[in-house]
């Protein structure tokens, strides 16, 4: 994944419209840079419009506690909800990034907000996400639910991997160090792509398993087949030695009997070339007598 831009409107304590255009000069030639600033001026703004766009959640809601809070309006949301990311006094926001996928295409997500009539006074309403691939700006998904699954598929990471591996918020970093092994495991995986090598141990597990299988159950059979006693094998050999000298019986008598069917064969030859023999006596008299 590669972040192209990011774009925003009445986002915390960023008012109006915002954008930082990586592929322009000087970010787009800078290997490394800084988001610095004094306290309030958006750096972590930025990154919740990031994450806000992707993923529709973001850090600094996941850590905030579950009190409910008045922002603007009349209704009470509580501190875990996105809405409180929607400046205070504005009635619409917006967070969108573009960025190139896993399949090397490029795709702009879209999360928006906004208050009945767009005035800062009106009542919340249902947050809406877009994916649109780029530059033809074609739609991708439909609900919310669909977006957020292409958005996922798209980058190759969840949110919770997306957080530890990409975007660490602040006081986090130990958040990857101290997951467990299969966390971490898949993680890694994600980001190197050696999933497949987990698919192909998978694989030769169950393989290894199934010959197992095969195995125990040839043993089993084995194990049926209980060598026979001293006296069953004599009594099997006796029954062999008979049954070898009454097939030699059987072949001398099949030997006698050939014979006689070829004397009879022949003498079939034999009794028809007579027939023929005497036929041509018949037709040489009449030829003689003629």
């Amino acid at each position: 994944m590669k972040i192209l831009a990011l774009r925003g409107k009445n986002l915390a304590s960023l008012a109006g419209e915002f954008e930082v255009d990586f592929e322009q000069e000087p970010l787009r030639s800078a290997g490394l840079f800084a988001i610095s600033g004094p306290t309030g001026a958006g750096k972590s703004t930025l990154l919740d419009a990031l994450c806000m766009a992707l993923y529709e959640d973001t850090p600094r809601l996941t850590r905030a506690s579950g009190n409910k809070t008045l922002p603007d309006g009349k209704e009470l949301i509580s501190q875990q909800d996105t809405a409180n990311l929607l400046r205070r006094g504005a009635g619409e926001g917006y967070a969108e990034v573009d960025f190139v996928g896993n399949d090397g295409h490029s795709y702009r997500a879209r999360w928006s907000i906004r208050r009945s009539r767009n005035k800062a006074g009106g009542s919340l309403q249902p947050t809406t996400m877009s994916l649109h691939q780029l530059p033809a700006l074609l739609p991708i998904g439909g609900k919310k639910t669909e977006v957020k699954e292409e958005i996922v598929q798209r980058i190759g990471l969840k949110f919770e991997q997306f957080t530890r591996a990409v975007l660490l918020a602040q006081n986090e970093f130990s958040s990857f160090l101290k997951a467990d092994d299969n966390e971490r495991g898949e993680l890694l995986e994600t980001l190197t792509g050696s999933a497949i090598y987990s698919e192909l141990s998978r694989r030769a597990f169950e393989r290894a398993k199934e010959e197992r299988a095969a195995l125990e159950r040839f043993h089993a059979r084995l194990a049926d087949n209980k060598p026979l006693s001293e006296e069953e094998r004599t009594a099997l050999d006796i029954q062999i030695a008979s049954a070898s000298e009454q097939l030699q019986q059987r072949d001398a008598q099949l030997a006698a009997i050939d014979l006689h069917l070829r004397w009879h064969q022949e003498a079939d030859k034999l009794a028809q070339q007579e027939q023929a023999a005497l036929r041509d006596l018949q037709e040489r008299e009449q030829q003689q007598a003629a």
